[in-house]
């Protein structure tokens, strides 16, 4: 259930939402060439759960901590297993698509913000036929700085004409996209099948949560 009464929450104007994992189920494939690249540079492999906590920021954020002067040369092999893959395993989250249609046809304003490559976010938006659906969609390297820092919330708003506020809710399912909402000044919606833990959340718990798309687009609907 969400985590602030209805009649406390603002009807959006906008509505940015992560794409990973938010909109669509993408967690095999980016452990698979994520542990390709650690078996190339000797590296431990990685469970699935610690994929999962540890893959959050964009690549020029994280790889540098992982590969040092090497970063750039794992990122090229990264994406090369994972172009490999992604769009034939490309699968929307349960209920997104018509979660989305329903928003648009709202006339909610929406836009991506993700720390996927921007290029390749495009394509399996493009992939999907989702374009029509967004104004903006903004991912890793698109704007000076990646999430969780303003810049790619701005250039996605910027799309429609809109500035940040607490009538445009910033949707995601881990810590960095909660941590960007507040940064921005959004309202910080969390969206996974899992509730939120005790403390898990500590500087930017989430406004709202989400167990799924298709409660998000109810509780919209009667506000």
């Amino acid at each position: 259930m969400p985590s602030v009464p209805s009649d406390r929450a603002i009807r959006p104007r906008a509505i940015l939402f992560d794409w990973d994992n938010t909109l669509i189920d993408s967690w095999a494939v980016i452990h698979e060439a994520q542990n390709a690249v650690l078996d190339a540079f000797g590296h431990p492999r990685w469970s699935l759960e610690e994929t999962r906590a540890r893959v959050q920021k964009s690549m020029r954020d994280s790889y540098p901590e992982l590969f040092g002067e090497r970063w750039e040369e794992a990122g090229e092999l990264f994406y090369k297993h994972y172009r490999a893959l992604h769009i034939e395993r490309l699968v929307p989250l349960p209920g997104a698509h018509q979660m989305l249609r329903g928003l648009r046809d709202a006339e909610i304003y929406l836009g991506v913000v993700s720390n996927k490559q921007g290029g390749i976010l495009r394509q399996e938006s493009t992939h999907l036929g989702w374009d029509h659906l967004f104004g903006g969609l903004v991912g890793a390297s698109d704007a000076a700085r990646d999430k969780p820092a303003i810049e790619p919330v701005l250039m996605a708003l910027a799309a429609g004409g809109m500035a940040p506020g607490l009538d445009v809710w910033f949707v995601g399912d881990t810590d960095v996209d909660l941590r960007c909402a507040k940064v921005a000044g959004c309202l910080r919606v969390l969206l996974r099948d899992e509730p939120p833990l005790q403390d898990e959340f500590i500087d930017y718990a989430p406004d709202l949560y989400f167990p799924d798309c298709q409660t998000l687009s109810k509780f919209v609907a009667r506000l």
